[in-house]
């Protein structure tokens, strides 16, 4: 077994130093690079889903454009922890109007979950990005770029990341358990791959908890150790209520939230990238259809707080009425 003692969080160890580095995102990197290679910038805006690559980016472009001062010229916020209008007036306020240190010119105030702001917040932050753009340069992340004001999006150069490629994530998984001597099956890759859905954190952080137990990780040791819902689970979940069996399929739910701990959103995810898949005749392309649109309205309700049981059960007995009306 792999000595825990002083286990660094491979997300953060494997985290890529400079933009040459970085995997995927091919549209962005390259415009990013430009940007460090010219010294200059405007303000940005990374848009798109968790884990593909935002926050990286922008630690990346810092590193590159100042080199060993990045430090002294780089403020991360995370708009979820101070969401209001006195942070921006206060702490915002107080980075951007101070002098850089170095040659580029402009220092960098990067704005994590942008999208979490408050309309208030954003509209005092708006005036930030114009008033002190001569000093500061501004990189908000944000997961939903509708969220922020167009005020905002029409100051920055809006860049959409998008989710990664399985093949990118399984070169990047390889180079890790390569690097922390780990054997990996091929089971066990395909489990990380369709559990993560383009999430390279996420996969990350799937291999290294079933990693810190044992040198070898595999589709059983991804059950044992993990919280993802694996592939074979769901399937087996959705094959008992395809065929009307609504109390099977919600015990094997229940065992997903009990003896795996699975999130509800993780069991969502898991439906979703497995009904692509599930054969015409079982579930015919129209209940496809209906059950997708359903699936959106509950993955909105889960991101309002909703029950994670109740509205799977939801789920599970929409599958199985859809099944009925097949038969």
């Amino acid at each position: 077994m792999p000595d825990r003692a002083g286990e660094a969080i491979w997300v953060e160890k494997y985290r890529p130093a400079s933009l040459a580095e970085m995997a995927g995102q091919e549209a962005i990197v390259p415009l990013l690079k430009s940007y460090a290679e010219k010294h200059s910038m405007p303000h940005l805006l990374f848009a798109g889903p968790p884990g593909t690559g935002k926050t990286t980016a922008a630690l990346a472009l810092a590193r590159d454009l100042f080199g060993p001062e990045w430090r002294q010229n780089f403020l991360e916020l995370n708009a979820s922890d101070e969401r209001g209008i006195d942070t921006v007036r206060t702490t915002i306020k107080q980075y951007a109007r101070t002098a850089p240190l170095g040659a580029v010119g402009f220092k960098i105030l990067f704005l994590d979950e942008a999208d979490n702001l408050t309309q208030e917040a954003q509209a005092s932050l708006r005036r930030m990005m114009e008033r002190y753009s001569a000093s500061c340069r501004f990189i908000l992340s944000c997961n939903y770029s509708s969220r922020i004001i167009e005020p905002i999006q029409s100051r920055c150069a809006v860049f959409r990341f998008r989710a990664y490629r399985p093949e990118a994530v399984r070169r990047q998984l390889e180079k890790v358990a390569a690097a922390e001597h780990r054997t990996v099956s091929e089971d066990a890759y395909e489990a990380i791959l369709a559990a993560s859905g383009g999430d390279m954190r996420r996969a990350t952080n799937l291999l290294q908890l079933a990693g810190t137990h044992t040198a070898t990780v595999t589709a059983a040791t991804l059950a044992e150790y993990a919280t993802a819902p694996l592939r074979r689970e769901v399937e087996g979940m959705l094959a008992a209520a395809f065929s009307g069996n609504f109390r099977d399929a919600r015990e094997r739910l229940y065992a997903l939230f009990v003896e795996r701990g699975a999130a509800g959103e993780e069991i969502l995810r898991a439906i979703h990238s497995y009904l692509p898949d599930v054969p015409e005749t079982v579930l015919p392309a129209r209940e496809k259809v209906r059950l997708l649109e359903f699936l959106g309205e509950v993955d909105f309700r889960l991101a309002q707080g909703a029950s994670d049981r109740i509205q799977l059960e939801a789920v599970l007995a929409h599958v199985a009425l859809g099944s009925s009306r097949v038969g």
